[in-house]
């Protein structure tokens, strides 16, 4: 298996015959080219200080995006919250020790919450120990260059996007209406 954020998520063209080895190497050299350039035209000022830590960060923000056009926003945000040495709180991070990437089918457990493993950024401030996923060009990018934006938190809305809040007594106030939406459901 390549290691996690090694290879850039694309389309790929390969020839009958052609070994999965090779098909993956033009998958890396992608990554890191890609890699490459955007990090030589990232903006100045950005929370992370190196290819791998971009690479780590990005791929939070893939994991923690559905609606593309909110990752610049949640790169905004995650970025904030390392300059300002708060925990990232992100989910994504939490689940992927205990599914390698697959989705968890459960709500997270407290258990889970307060693990000490290296990923969860709950009950750790700054960067997960590695890659929790292979971070797409547009994640990258967004990682490289995020919006500018004063939030500090963001909590789904329930259509796949989010809401984003400066103060975590707006947080607050949205968590409950995401709640509302989840009971309705049936959710919880």
């Amino acid at each position: 298996m390549p290691a996690e954020g090694s290879v850039l998520p694309d389309s790929y063209s390969f020839q009958r015959g052609e070994t999965r080895a090779a098909v993956l190497a033009r998958m890396q050299k992608a990554m890191d080219e890609t890699l490459a350039k955007l990090w030589a035209a990232r903006k100045p000022g950005i929370a992370v200080s190196s290819p791998r830590e971009a690479v780590i960060l990005a791929s939070v923000v893939e994991k923690e995006t559905g609606v593309p056009s909110e990752r610049r926003t949640v790169a905004g945000v995650y970025s904030n919250r390392l300059r300002q040495g708060i925990p990232l709180q992100a989910d994504p991070t939490v689940i992927y020790p205990v599914t390698k990437g697959k989705p968890l089918g459960r709500r997270i457990l407290r258990s889970e919450l307060n693990a000490n493993n290296g990923y969860n950024t709950y009950a750790m401030a700054g960067l997960p120990a590695g890659p929790i996923a292979n971070p797409g060009r547009e994640a990258l990018a967004a990682t490289l260059d995020p919006a500018p934006t004063r939030a500090l938190y963001f909590v789904a809305k329930g259509d796949g996007g989010h809401i984003f809040a400066e103060t975590l007594a707006e947080h607050n106030a949205n968590v409950q209406r995401w709640y509302a939406i989840r009971r309705a459901r049936g959710e919880m």
